[in-house]
C-alpha cells in the first residue's frame, strides 16, 4: 500500500513541481511560451515608454514589428522548438541538452538581424532585450522538463 502511494506522489511531483523546477513535457512547453511571452510584453512597454516606435523601414515601407510581431515572433518559434524537443524526448531524452544550446544560440544570434534593422535606439534595446529573454527561458524551460525524464530514469 506504500508503494502505491510513492508511485501516485512521484507521478504528480513528476507533472508540475516548481520547487524543483520539474515539469512535464506539455507543462514545460506552455510554462516556456509565457514565460517568454509575458517577460518579451513588459519590454515592449517599457521600449514605448522609452520612446521607442518599433517601426523599420524596408524597401521604402514602413512597417511595426509590435505588439503583434512581438506576440508572433516570441511564440511560434518557442512553441516550435519546445514542441519538437519535447517530442524527440520521447524517445531520446539526451536530445534536451542540444535543443537547449540550440534554444539558446538561435535568439542570440539572431539580435545582430535586430541591430541592422534601422529600428530606433530604444526599440533595437527592447527587441535585443526579447531576444536574450526568449534564450533563457528556452534553457530553463528545458531544463525543468528534463530533471524529471532523468530522475524517472535512474528510478
Amino acid at each position: 500500500m506504500s508503494d502505491t502511494g510513492a508511485t501516485i506522489s512521484a507521478t504528480t511531483t513528476s507533472r508540475i513541481n516548481p520547487a524543483t523546477l520539474e515539469l512535464s513535457r506539455p507543462w514545460a512547453v506552455a510554462a516556456t511560451v509565457l514565460g517568454a511571452l509575458v517577460p518579451n510584453l513588459v519590454i515592449w512597454l517599457l521600449g514605448l515608454a522609452a520612446g521607442g516606435s518599433f517601426e523599420m523601414t524596408d524597401a521604402g515601407t514602413t512597417s511595426s514589428v509590435a505588439p503583434g510581431g512581438v506576440v508572433i515572433l516570441t511564440v511560434v518559434p518557442t512553441l516550435i522548438g519546445m514542441t519538437l524537443a519535447a517530442l524527440i524526448s520521447l524517445k531520446w531524452v539526451a536530445v534536451i541538452r542540444s535543443a537547449q544550446v540550440i534554444g539558446a544560440l538561435l535568439p542570440l544570434a539572431t539580435i545582430a538581424l535586430t541591430v541592422q534593422a534601422d529600428f530606433d535606439t530604444a526599440s533595437t534595446i527592447a527587441l535585443a532585450a526579447m531576444h536574450v529573454v526568449i534564450a533563457v527561458v528556452i534553457v530553463v524551460g528545458l531544463e525543468a522538463m528534463r530533471r524529471p525524464l532523468v530522475r524517472r530514469a535512474q528510478v
